[in-house]
């Protein structure tokens, strides 16, 4: 039987997700409708902002936050982060708008966070999870960093890129998210190292991720260098720690 953790709020950043938005929502309503929904919109030019407030108009678990311009998805999953704090949530929940991440899986997310997961990630690449339409070359890509990952951070966790999950309140508050700067990739390699290094429990969840059929990718070879830069930082920075431990 599943549990519930307490209130939950899933942030979906959007920008230019027009067409997305409004079928992501629907089915996220569907499948839980329980939870509620922020939109964090980053003023896109193709009227995504408006849809999402006509879609509040119409519904009271979903709540819309209007940012002044295209930021970057970390920047909006922390100003959804400081919302759903500032307004009482148990739960916080990535999850991306153009339908990779599928809403009616959120369900076992949440029930790992309410059997004691501080954090779950809905996992491409443990034993059960999968990925549809991806070219050869992106899940080379994906495989690849997140062996990097591991390697350069010491840390257990197979998918540490994956945007799918869910938080304890308590954990963002214990792992703090007032200082990061990173952003797409590195965004939540720097969130899952801060939640191990704070010696909390993160679980794997498998899941089926669906390459969107609608819009564009934000994914640039920029968010990529960075993620490489910067874990090679955090790699670096973290190492005494690792060989202290390995000669007990």
């Amino acid at each position: 039987m599943e549990r519930t953790p307490g209130r939950v709020l899933v942030i979906v950043p959007t920008y230019n997700e027009r067409e997305n938005l409004p079928l992501i929502a629907g089915r996220l309503r569907e499948a839980l409708p329980e939870v509620h929904l922020l939109v964090a919109d980053d003023n896109s030019p193709d009227g995504t902002g408006e849809i999402a407030d006509r879609l509040a108009e119409q519904d009271d678990h979903i709540h819309v936050l209007h940012r002044p311009g295209k930021q970057g998805l970390g920047s909006a999953y922390i100003a959804g982060f400081r919302w759903g704090l500032a307004e009482g949530y148990d739960v916080l929940v990535e999850m991306d708008a153009d339908g990779s991440h599928q809403p009616e899986e959120l369900h076992k997310l949440l029930n790992r966070v309410a059997r004691g997961a501080d954090l779950a990630i809905g996992s491409r690449w443990v034993r059960g999870g999968r990925v549809v339409n991806w070219p050869a070359s992106r899940e080379i890509l994906s495989r690849g960093a997140n062996i990097y990952v591991r390697r350069m951070l010491g840390i257990p966790v197979r998918d540490a890129t994956a945007g799918y999950r869910a938080y304890r309140a308590s954990t963002l508050e214990k792992i703090g998210i007032d200082d990061v700067e990173s952003q797409g990739y590195c965004f939540q390699v720097d969130l899952t190292l801060r939640t191990v290094r704070q010696g909390l429990r993160v679980a794997e969840v498998p899941i089926t991720f669906v390459e969107r059929t609608i819009g564009t990718s934000k994914m640039s070879r920029a968010i990529i260098l960075e993620a490489f830069w910067r874990v090679a930082v955090w790699g670096v920075d973290g190492l005494p720690g690792r060989l202290r431990r390995r000669r007990r």
